[in-house]
This record gives C-alpha cells, structure tokens and sequence, in this order.
C-alpha cells in the first residue's frame, strides 16, 4: 500500500561534486540546506548578509556586490544601542558602525568574488510580502524591530517579482555565464502575514520563478516547498511552532535534492566526511586512555588523506 504522493524529479546537470563550488541565498531554508552542504564539506558560502527574504532583498544585495558598490555611514542607523543597515540582517548589526561597515563591504567584496567562481547559485525565496519604510520610500531587508506603523506593507506582484528574479540572473551572468541557478521556494509557511495571505504570496513566487526558468537554459527549479506541502502533508512533519519544517523534514528534503543535484559519484567521500566529523565530535570517558587516543590518530590519518585529495576541506579541530 501507497501511503505517500511523490513529486517526480529528474536528474540535473551540471552535477554537484567536491569541485562545485556554491554560494547560497535567501531564507532561512537556504541556511537548512546550506548547512548540510557545510557539514559534508563543500565549498559553499551562505547568505553573506544573512537571511534575505523577500526577491527585492536579494536583488538590491546582488546589485551592491555584483557593481562594486560600497555602503556609507549614511547607509546606517542607529537604535537599541546598536548601528543597523536596511539592507543586511540584524545577525550582522554591531555596537561599532565603523566596523559594520567595513563588515558589510567586505562581504560585498567576498561575495563579488565568490559569484566570479561559483560553478551554483542557489536561490530561495521565502516570501512576496514586503516592508517599505515611509520615511524614505524605500523597500528594506529587515525591519531590525522599528515600529510598524513606520512601514508599509506591500505584495509584489507576479510581474515586479519576474523583474526581481531577471535582474538577479542578469547581475550573477554579467561576471559568470557559465554559472547555474537553482531556484526554490522555501516551505516555511509566513503565518504572521495570515493563511490566505501567505498562499497568495508563495503562489506569486512560483509564477514568476517559472516564467524565469522557462527562459532561462541555466536556470533550475528545485520544489522543497512541493515536497514539504505533499511528500510531507502531516503536521509531525513541522517543529514545535507548526510553522518550520521539523529537522526530519529537512533532512527528508536535503536527500531529495541529493537524487537531483548531487553526483553520485561522491557518495563514498560524503560518508568518509561524515565518519571523520562523528569521529571529532565524540567525547570519551577518559580523554587519556590508549584506545582513545588510537582512535584519534587514525582520525587524523583519515582527515590527511581527505585533504590531500581535496585541499579546500578543513575541520575546526
């Protein structure tokens, strides 16, 4: 007996090996998989200005970094006791504005450089709701907890987040044309806005994400937000908040994406990573015993023979 309606997927080119190198944007659900890619040591780099919701977010970021712009103290502001940007999560505030903003320039520089070599871009969008602050007409990033009443809240329709995404994909292929983009929509339900209101903004997304990737030869979609909404229709498939995907959902999603986009060919160097990070991250009863410190030596072997074949894999200890 069937008791579940799976999404068919079909196998995407160019794969993901241990050579790709991925720079990934946008929700909290771009952290999800980033993550993964990060325990199981691939180059990637996730969300240099920390999670970006909305597509006019990731749009104005792309634009600062892919011009060579640079932020000005007059990009910052000040409030709770400490220096915000508009266009940056609250993650990167910091009591010094001169230091976030040297932070936020050199993650405009990083990430500049990082498009030039990515050989993956992946991109989540989690919402078409947008806040535009009145004082200065203008959409913002995060809102870093100013009053409501300071804002206006806004749907972008299908057609400004089409432009959104077109600009996107212009700004990353003008400094690599070889690059492929992934789309997804996040599954995380933005249940503040409503019910209702969150269905019509993800199905907006997905509008217009489609008339992209119908255009586009090196634009993909991946469906997280189908898988979650049918493979994983059940609410113990969400965390404690109903809201997010529980950790099971993320990692059930992290292996569907695997069948699409990632080689094969690598499973063996994955599970060799993964036996070295367990290895690290167990704690003994007693540090100083001989059997310990055998096991240690040989995770050290393992983690040589790794990096000799891949220099770019590093552990934190």
């Amino acid at each position: 007996m069937n008791l579940q309606t799976k999404i068919s997927l079909r196998l995407e080119e160019p794969q993901i090996d241990y050579n790709a190198d991925l720079l990934l944007l946008g929700s909290c659900f771009a952290e999800n998989i980033g993550e993964k890619f990060s325990y199981y040591k691939f180059k990637n780099q996730i969300n240099p200005f920390g999670i970006l919701f909305h597509p006019k977010a990731i749009e104005t970021f792309l634009w600062m970094a892919t011009q060579g712009e640079q932020y000005t103290e007059t990009d910052l502001f000040f409030m709770n006791e400490r220096w915000h940007c508009f266009d940056a999560h609250s993650s990167l505030s910091s009591v010094n504005k001169d230091a976030l903003l040297q932070h936020l320039n050199q993650k405009l520089a990083v990430t500049r450089n990082k498009i030039r070599t990515s050989s993956h871009v992946i991109i989540t969008l989690g919402t078409a709701w947008v806040y535009r602050l009145k004082a200065l007409d203008m959409i913002v990033a995060n809102c870093h907890k100013i009053p409501q009443r300071e804002f206006d809240k806004e749907l972008l329709s299908v057609d400004e987040v089409y432009q959104c995404l077109q600009n996107c994909v212009h700004m990353i292929n003008s400094l690599n044309p070889s690059v492929k983009l992934i789309f997804t929509v996040s599954p995380v339900r933005h249940s503040k806005d409503g019910f209702v209101q969150n269905t019509r903004s993800k199905s907006h997304l997905l509008t217009a994400i489609h008339q992209v990737v119908d255009k586009s030869e090196n634009a993909a979609y991946f469906p997280a937000y189908e898988i979650m909404m049918d493979e994983l229709r059940d609410y113990r498939f969400y965390s404690d908040d109903m809201i997010h995907p529980s950790e099971l959902a993320v990692n059930y999603i992290w292996e569907r994406f695997m069948e699409v986009w990632v080689s094969k060919e690598i499973g063996q160097m994955m599970k060799r990573v993964d036996e070295i990070t367990k290895g690290i991250s167990h704690r003994p009863f007693n540090p100083q015993s001989e059997q310990y410190l055998l096991f240690r030596k040989k995770i050290e072997i393992k983690k040589a023979e790794l990096q000799k074949e891949y220099p770019h894999i590093k552990w934190d200890q």
